[in-house]
Parts: C-alpha cells; sequence; structure tokens
C-alpha cells in the first residue's frame, strides 16, 4: 500500500485545493510538475512553485470573468498550461472541461452549447481554426462561446494570450475564493469519447476523484511521491485521475510528455516506477520488444525464452497466493540479474513495481507476454461515471484475465443479462443536462449500469466479456463477444488490428490491418523483400494471414470463427477517425467507411 500522506481532514469532506495547500505546506521543495520546452532541457515546478503559479493563473482568469459554477472549456495538449488552468478553475470553484484535441468542429460545437461555455482556453493555430467560428455562432444561437484564450503566441490574432493574462493576485482574495469549493461541488465535467453518438457530459465532485484516489492508494504499491509519465490527453479519465487528482492527493512528480512518440524516450530516461497504459499502447510496446529479441541470434533467444518460462511460473505462482519454492526463487532471480533486468533497462522499465492498464479487455497473449518479463500488468475497470477505475488488481491479489476487485466504498454486481451493475462512493452525480441541471445516473438505490457484459467469480474477481452495446446477434440468434473474436486473431504476429462484424448476419467476417512493427520482421524471417507498405498486397504475406485466421478459428466455437476477411492497407488511429483518443474502436465509424467492404464479404453468399 502507498504511504497515505498527511490528510489535511475528513477525507470525504476534501477538496483538491486542500490538498494542493497540503503539498505545498509539506512538500512545497518537492517537485510537481515537469516539461521539456522546445528541444532544450526539462523544466520543473515544485509544489510550492506550482500553487504560486496556479494562484496566478486563477487571478488572470477571474479577471477575464470566470465565475464560481461556470464550465470554461480546454483543448491543449499535455502542457503546463493546461495542468494550470485546470487546477486554476477549481480553485475558483469553476469547472474545467477539457476537450479531446481530435475532436471536430461539430463535437466542440455540441460540447460548447451543452456546456454553455462563454470561454475556452486553446492551444494553437490548428485549435484556432476550429474555435473561431463557434465565436460568431454565439449571434446565431448556436451557443455562448464569447472569448478565446490562446496559448501559443503567433496564433493569438485578435484572441486573448495566456501569457498576457494578468498574474497578479491578492493572497487573501484566493484563499478566501478556494475555501468556498464543497466536496460535493464538480471538480470537472469529462465528455465521454463517443464511440456512438453525440458524447454525454459526465459530472465528477471532488468527493469522487479523492475518495477514489484513496481507494486505489490502498491497493497499488508505489513509492512516496512517485513519478507519472502523463501523455494520454486530459479528456480522459484516467489521465486527470492519474495526472492531476492522484499526483496532488500522492504529491507525486508529474512528467508531462506532450507528444506520445516521446514516451519510450523519457521512460529510458526517467526509470519510472509505474506505467498506466491502455491495451493498444501494451500491444504496441510488446511488438516493439518482440520485433527486437526477433533480431537476436538463436542462442541469445532461445535464453530468453527460458527465462521468460521461468518468470511466468513465478508470477502464476504469486497469483495463486502460494509462495515460491526455493529452487523458482533462486531461478527468477538469477534471470531478473542477468537477462530480465538488463532487457527491461533497455526499455527504462527495469524499475517498474507498478503496472496498469484499463480501458478495454487486455489481450490474453499480451498479459503472457509481459508476465515472461515478470511483470504483472493489473488490468483494472471503471468507466469514466465511475471516476475511473472501480475494479483493480493488486500485488496481493491478482488474476490475470481479470480486471480485480471492486474497490473500497464499492460494489459490483451481475444482473441476470449479464451486465455489470455498480454503486459506491466514486461513482458520478450524473449527467449534465444542457440547462446546467444534472440528470441522475443510478437507479433510486444507487446502482449505475455499466453497458459491459461480464461475470463475477466466489473471490470476487470481475471478469469482462464485451460491451453491451458490442455484442452481436448472428441471424440464427447467437451471441458473440467481438473483443474474444479479435483479441484470439491479434495474438498471430502478423495481426496488429481487427474488427469483427456479423450482427444480423449468419457468420462473421473481419477486417484486418498488418502489425506495423512485427509485420517487417515476419517478412524478414521469411525472406520476403518488399517495403513495410507493399507487404499488405505480398502474396506470402496473405498466406500467412490465411494461416493465422486459420489457427484462430481452430481455438474458437464455430458460432465464432471467422468465415471472410479483408486486408486494409493503412492502420487505424485518432487522428483518421477509426479509434478514439484513448485508442478503441470506433466501431459504427469502421463499419460505415468499409461499408462496401463488408457488404463484399458477403455478397457471394447472400
Amino acid at each position: 500500500m502507498t504511504t497515505i500522506l498527511r490528510l489535511p481532514g475528513d477525507a470525504p469532506e476534501l477538496t483538491v485545493p486542500e490538498l494542493l495547500l497540503r503539498n505545498a505546506e509539506d512538500h512545497g521543495a518537492l517537485p510537481a510538475l515537469s516539461w521539456q520546452e522546445g528541444s532544450g532541457s526539462r523544466t520543473t515546478l515544485t509544489w510550492g512553485e506550482a500553487r504560486h503559479r496556479i494562484a496566478e493563473v486563477a487571478a488572470g482568469l477571474a479577471s477575464s470573468g470566470v465565475e464560481r459554477g461556470e464550465h470554461v472549456l480546454l483543448m491543449m495538449g499535455n502542457r503546463p498550461e493546461h495542468w494550470l488552468t485546470d487546477l486554476a478553475l477549481a480553485h475558483l470553484g469553476a469547472v474545467p472541461v477539457s476537450v479531446y484535441g481530435t475532436a471536430a468542429r461539430e463535437q466542440i460545437g455540441h460540447i460548447v452549447r451543452h456546456s454553455r461555455a462563454r470561454l475556452a482556453v486553446i492551444e494553437g493555430a490548428d485549435e484556432v481554426a476550429r474555435w473561431e467560428p463557434l465565436l460568431a455562432g454565439a449571434e446565431q444561437g448556436e451557443g455562448r462561446l464569447e472569448r478565446l484564450v490562446v496559448v501559443e503566441p503567433d496564433a493569438v490574432g485578435a484572441h486573448t494570450a495566456w501569457s498576457a493574462l494578468p498574474r497578479a493576485y491578492d493572497s487573501a482574495v484566493f484563499e478566501k475564493t478556494w475555501r468556498t469549493v464543497r466536496a460535493s461541488d464538480p471538480v470537472t465535467v469529462v465528455y465521454t469519447s463517443g464511440t456512438t453518438g453525440d458524447p454525454k457530459g459526465v459530472v465528477i465532485s471532488h468527493r469522487n476523484v479523492v475518495l477514489n484516489g484513496l481507494a486505489l492508494d490502498k491497493v497499488a504499491e508505489l513509492p512516496d511521491h512517485v513519478d507519472h509519465i502523463s501523455y494520454l490527453p486530459f479528456a480522459h479519465i484516467a489521465e486527470r485521475m492519474l495526472g492531476i487528482y492522484l499526483a496532488v492527493l500522492r504529491a507525486a512528480h508529474v512528467h508531462l510528455c506532450a507528444d506520445p512518440a516521446g514516451i519510450a524516450a523519457l521512460a529510458r530516461e526517467l526509470r519510472p516506477a509505474q506505467f498506466f497504459g491502455v491495451p493498444r499502447v501494451w500491444e504496441k510496446l510488446a511488438a516493439s520488444l518482440r520485433a527486437g529479441l526477433a533480431a537476436l541470434p538463436e542462442e541469445r533467444a532461445a535464453a530468453v525464452a527460458a527465462v521468460g518460462d521461468v518468470a511466468r511460473a513465478y508470477v502464476r505462482c504469486r497469483e495463486r497466493g502460494e509462495r515460491p519454492s526455493e529452487e523458482l526463487e533462486a531461478a527468477y532471480g538469477k534471470a531478473r540479474r542477468e537477462v530480465i533486468g538488463p532487457l527491461l533497462g533497455l526499455a527504462g522499465f527495469d524499475r517498474l513495481v507498478w503496472t496498469a492498464s484499463a480501458s478495454a479487455p487486455m489481450p490474453q497473449d499480451v498479459v503472457d507476454f509481459w508476465a515472461g518479463f515478470g511483470l504483472v500488468v493489473m488490468d483494472a475497470w471503471g468507466l469514466t461515471e465511475t471516476t475511473g477505475a472501480l475494479t483493480l488488481n493488486g500485488p496481493d491479489a491478482f488474476r490475470l484475465g481479470s480486471v480485480g476487485r471492486a474497490i473500497e466504498g464499492t460494489e459490483v454486481r451481475a444482473a441476470p443479462d449479464g451486465e455489470l451493475e455498480v454503486r459506491g462512493t466514486t461513482v458520478f452525480a450524473g449527467y449534465l443536462r444542457a440547462d446546467g441541471s444534472i440528470e441522475p445516473g443510478t437507479d433510486e438505490d444507487g446502482w449505475f449500469a455499466t453497458g459491459d457484459i461480464g461475470r463475477i467469480d466466489e473471490d470476487g474477481f470481475v471478469w469482462l466479456t464485451d460491451r453491451k452495446k458490442e455484442m452481436i446477434v448472428t441471424s440464427t440468434g447467437k451471441n458473440v463477444s467481438p473483443a474474444l473474436v479479435e483479441n484470439t486473431l491479434k495474438e498471430h504476429p502478423l495481426i496488429g488490428q481487427a474488427l469483427v462484424h456479423g450482427d444480423g448476419r449468419s457468420y462473421l467476417v473481419a477486417l484486418l490491418v498488418l502489425d506495423a512493427e512485427m509485420a517487417p520482421v515476419w517478412a524478414a524471417r521469411h525472406g520476403i523483400e518488399a517495403a513495410p507498405g507493399e507487404l499488405f498486397a505480398h502474396p506470402e504475406v496473405r498466406a500467412g494471414v490465411d494461416r493465422a485466421v486459420e489457427a484462430a478459428n481452430a481455438r474458437l466455437n464455430r458460432t465464432e470463427q471467422i468465415k471472410r476477411y479483408h486486408l486494409l492497407p493503412d492502420e487505424w488511429g485518432p487522428g483518421t477517425g477509426e479509434l478514439t483518443p484513448s485508442l478503441k474502436l470506433r466501431r459504427r465509424v469502421i463499419q460505415k467507411k468499409f461499408a462496401q467492404v463488408i457488404d463484399g464479404m458477403y455478397a457471394d453468399h447472400r
């Protein structure tokens, strides 16, 4: 369990500003926030300095007319202005609302209208181009947006520069203002990323985030003032918890990573004790490491495989709650010193004590791969509506493949149709209505229907099957979990992404994308000479994918098997719309984009 720092009051009544004051008083000289300025060295603020800067930003926002209770929209990357502005708004009693940087103008317009925001703080020229038309829209009844504050100096134009906001503040006014904030007040509204339909505004309170953080710290084992690499969007509940609220609760050190492509380099530099990644991130990291291992001499590769078996045996022993035998303990210790440690050190992962994932079911082969390095990726489960993680595996109690047990103060149950329902202290207040009121999200007994299908075993561990709305019901009435089939397909090194379709049809088909890291390695191993962009059309690669689908089908029941597939040339991503910013499949977007391809796979069998 992480050491809980001094709590400056009764936990259910604490607010984020109270915890920030605690940090400035007790840990004022410790680092709070670091970031890289351009291509130069990293800049750091201590907790004392950070609170001072937050007070300055709060004064500037108040002078711009920001009032208690109003929503202020933020569209910036993982940069200090985002972090400082967010916490400054919390001190004013206003409500920061981070918007995904990949959001289209129509999505931004919906959030502007729905939140009734008058002010938005945005990053640069790209954001200005999408937000400016909404200012004119205020006169046309499209929204109330009145003003833009722009961070990048060369993109300010006729708008207000973030750096030009007044910084002088009255300490007495600042201290009096934040003390009016109550634990039941909203600390943020998070708009869901919208895999289907318009995003909903999830209202989350100070009490939700504080109690969630304290419950998580009773499961996690982390060093005091732990480093955290912040690279997921702050519009995602996971990064808001890890990079803002948990960081304040733990007096942690947040390292902002503005470009996710820089995660690997930053990890090598910091050698962090904790790392969180959504499943796609862990898949990509595993693929990269697999590609490196594939290039090792045969003898060296065999040695790595052997220590992997030892590490997995050690992890499975821990999973069963058993004490490893002296022989296994010694073998694992040697493997760690001589092979695993040095290999993980190349990635900056040799000091990891906490590795976690959430957002979607983790492919079992990815879990097993990391277990071969002694890393247990602690799968968690939760939603924006549960303030992030509501169930969690921990070092003292975990089941690989499950998403753990309910954290303190929460309950999980399965409805008769398998839908998981939850209630407790971290479940949200409700959804924001367009008139500013809150629509309750739970029933009269406090239960929230999550939309996830799963089961709870006799030890309380939760096992996910799929999203209720994403379950495929074939024309013969059979239920199929697309995630199960997709993860089985992706176990082959050639296949990086997959989408299974078959709702209302007599059989399943799949759209497949080659793995960008592993496909070239596989091709080289098989003597195939082709540029990476040409691999998907190579007949031997196509034959390899055929065999991969056959192998997956052999492990699936007849209803789950893929009858036809189509291999696509380009990887899916948030920028092209097929993935959410948290790297989940936007199924409807993909199905619409490739509707003709999907229909073609059924054309000969109608």
